[in-house]
């Protein structure tokens, strides 16, 4: 029976998309030094991250219910079905953000500081479709916290290099979450929800979204030359814009049944490959371009 509710949990809060956000955890972690971290500091910023993520899914789930209920999109999840109390999901909230918050405390002293910040951050994210059709970026911002809080947890300050960074998923994060948002256009516009495809009608939000995507590939490449890396880097960067030319391929505003496929198979694709070659650069030494 408890196994059965972790497993509906984890469904709820789709447990396994945290392949977007925790590859950039790494690599804003690979940057610090130009090495592998230790295995304490690999250990808590991957339980920060757990922590961190799922308190945000399961406030986001609690915080939208009724919306959720009334979108047939989303009728089917757990809370508008009842197979889980919303006590239930209080009490995951509580939990994750005190791992998130004992992590920290074993990461660096900046980290720990910065705890109510990033707790605001995930908090403050869910009411944002109910104000403006900017929601996309604070998404953006909660997944752009990856990068730079592992950077802040092991460097303990703050530089520019992981804003940079952070910029760049910001961005890329809005842009396939603008195309996401795509499948609920008739719904938001109806209920007055706010979101780009509500705001600017599908085709314009398809554009919007590809520039989101350009300037986050625009943001990666000055971490590049900000920091001097070297040409795996700089691969890694080239595959990710070819990976995001190629999402937008697969959707049009008349034909979005390929939509999830971009969202997940193509944005997971992106951040391991960032991952993969980013450690390939701090581990290989070739000159620097």
């Amino acid at each position: 029976m408890v196994f059965r509710r972790v497993r509906i949990f984890l469904e709820m809060i789709k447990f396994e998309h945290s392949v977007f956000a925790l590859p950039f955890a790494y690599t804003g972690a690979l940057l610090v030094e130009r090495k592998v971290p230790s295995a304490h500091d690999l250990l808590w910023i991957t339980l920060a991250m757990v922590g961190a993520r799922t308190a945000a899914m399961s406030l986001n789930r609690i915080i939208d219910r009724e919306i959720d209920a009334a979108n047939p999109r989303t009728a089917s999840r757990a809370l508008p079905r009842g197979l889980l109390s919303v006590t239930e999901v209080w009490v995951y909230v509580f939990l994750s953000f005190g791992l998130l918050l004992v992590a920290a405390a074993q990461l660096s002293p900046l980290a720990l500081r910065l705890f109510p910040v990033a707790v605001a951050v995930l908090f403050v994210y869910s009411y944002t479709k109910r104000f403006t059709w900017l929601c996309h970026l604070f998404l953006g911002l909660a997944l752009g916290l990856a990068p730079l809080g592992s950077w802040i947890a092991i460097a303990d300050r703050l530089d520019l290099a992981p804003v940079l960074l952070a910029a760049g998923v910001t961005f890329w994060v809005a842009g396939f979450d603008v195309i996401y948002a795509c499948h609920d256009y008739d719904f938001d516009r109806r209920t007055g929800l706010h979101s780009i495809p509500a705001r600017f009608g599908l085709r314009r939000a398809l554009a919007i979204s590809s520039l989101f995507h350009v300037l986050a590939v625009a943001f990666f490449l000055l971490v590049w030359w900000y920091m001097g890396l070297g040409v795996f880097y700089l691969a890694g960067v080239t595959l990710a814009a070819g990976i995001l030319w190629y999402e937008h391929r697969l959707v049009s505003p008349g034909d979005l049944s390929r939509a999830d496929t971009a969202f997940f198979n193509m944005n997971g694709l992106l951040s391991a490959t960032m991952l993969v070659f980013t450690f390939l650069d701090v581990s290989i030494p070739l000159p620097v371009l």
